[in-house]
């Protein structure tokens, strides 16, 4: 359940560079050399997209070109410097963005906490019960391992992850996912199916773990605990 943002790539090898006159130059894939030169520009061309980082390819294929020949044409510091500049432009823009994703949040959960049907807990969770079980057996401690159907959404009601599109059941320990789902499937039995929202501060707070993601984003899950397997 926990999404992991994938860490940078460290050489890239890239294959595809561009002309000068900003069209693509046709390169041969033939040889095992140029292919595996190829697969390492698009792991961190795969990478830099995942995480939506603004890079200027012809630069970084100049780059390579002039390693490789032994120059540089900036120093390390002023480069060091346009890179903090960046940085900084984007932390401000994710600043920006996040304190309006938080603020919607916020809206969106004490509108919904006024529907007939929801219940809140002092965390913030608010959770409303879709399908019963049969009431029966325990309910799951935190170290117990479940195995769970799931459909994950923003409150615009974008799809971030589903198991359920997947046919795949996840399976996890109990503990070792967000907090408003561990303390939301102890209040289950196996057969529940619940519909489960959560505030940023009990899913991923201001750390986004993904992409479709954004940092302080409320979330809204449809949960069935399908079984327990107890510690």
């Amino acid at each position: 359940m926990k999404i992991v943002k994938l860490a940078g790539v460290g050489i890239l090898g890239l294959a595809l560079a561009a002309c000068n006159d900003g069209q693509k130059k046709e390169v041969s894939l033939d040889t095992d050399l140029d292919k595996v030169s190829y697969g390492m520009g698009l792991n961190i061309g795969k990478n830099f997209k995942q995480q939506d980082l603004p890079m200027n390819i012809d630069a970084i294929a100049e780059g390579m070109r002039d390693a490789m020949a032994g120059q540089q044409r900036l120093d390390d510091d002023i480069i060091q410097a346009s890179a903090e500049a960046v940085r900084d432009r984007e932390m401000e823009k994710q600043r920006a963005l996040s304190d309006a994703q938080s603020q919607k949040g916020v809206a969106f959960l004490a509108e919904n906490a006024k529907r007939e049907g929801v219940t809140s807990t002092e965390s913030g969770l608010q959770y409303e019960v879709i399908t019963q079980g049969s009431g029966e057996g325990e309910s799951p401690a935190p170290t117990d391992i479940v195995s769970v159907h799931y459909h994950g959404t923003l409150i615009d009601g974008t799809v971030f992850d589903s198991s359920i599109e997947r046919q795949q059941p996840a399976e996890f320990p109990l503990n070792a996912v967000i907090s408003g789902w561990t303390e939301a499937l102890q209040l289950m039995k196996v057969g529940d199916k619940w519909k489960l929202y959560l505030p940023a501060e009990i899913a991923y707070g201001a750390r986004s773990p993904s992409p479709k993601i954004p940092a302080n984003s409320a979330l809204v899950f449809e949960v069935e605990l399908l079984d327990i397997k107890k510690s």
